[in-house]
């Protein structure tokens, strides 16, 4: 019986932490409420309370649980492929389905709540600068082995690219979004691709 409360109480967790990670994307984390999320999922503001406490223990649960679910849609597929430049497209390509399917439906979590909370002091912020943190460390690592292995030259500097290629990718989703213009993608796309070209060894 204790066993079946668990799980049922982890269910609702998680039910919870999706609907306030579609919120967020689309209005902001300031958009998540205890009394909006009890109320749309049909559930007592104690239980959604029982839950997390607070709004701010809400708001940082629902980014480590954004996080995850980049982790499982971008991170994951990339490293199902060889190291190296194979890497580094697959990274791309499963950023870019990320954002066109999309799964959440304001589009990539981290666009809309970094602009919300980058000059904001806290908890919130700290909580997503580290998830963008993480992700920066794993681009510029998949574009270090790749240049360790040839498929750059080896005056490459990964963080600048990392750089440059991150603010491809947001741009492209950003005006898909914003102009409902899905040809955004394929412009990014591109520009991904002619980016890396640049970096890569020519006979």
């Amino acid at each position: 019986m204790t066993d079946g409360r668990l799980l049922k109480g982890e269910q609702t967790r998680r039910t919870i932490l999706a609907r306030a990670a579609d919120i967020a994307s689309a209005e902001g984390l300031e958009g998540v409420s205890i009394g909006r999320l009890a109320t749309e999922l049909k559930i007592s503001k104690s239980g959604v309370f029982t839950h997390f406490g607070s709004k701010e223990e809400l708001q940082l649960a629902t980014v480590r649980a954004a996080a995850e679910t980049f982790r499982r849609h971008v991170v994951e597929p990339a490293l199902a492929a060889p190291e190296g430049m194979p890497r580094v497209r697959a990274l791309y390509e499963a950023w870019q389905r990320y954002q066109r399917e999309p799964v959440f439906p304001g589009g990539c979590f981290f666009y809309a709540t970094v602009a919300e909370f980058d000059a904001r002091p806290g908890r919130v912020r700290d909580a997503i600068a580290k998830a963008e943190r993480a992700w920066s460390d794993f681009t510029e690592r998949c574009l270090r082995e790749a240049r360790d292995l040839g498929h750059l030259t080896p005056e490459t500097d990964v963080a600048q690219l990392a750089f440059e290629l991150h603010a491809l990718c947001r741009a492209g989703g950003a005006n898909a979004l914003l102009h409902d213009d899905n040809a955004a993608y394929a412009r990014s796309a591109q520009a991904i691709r002619s980016r890396l070209s640049t970096a890569t060894p020519h006979p």
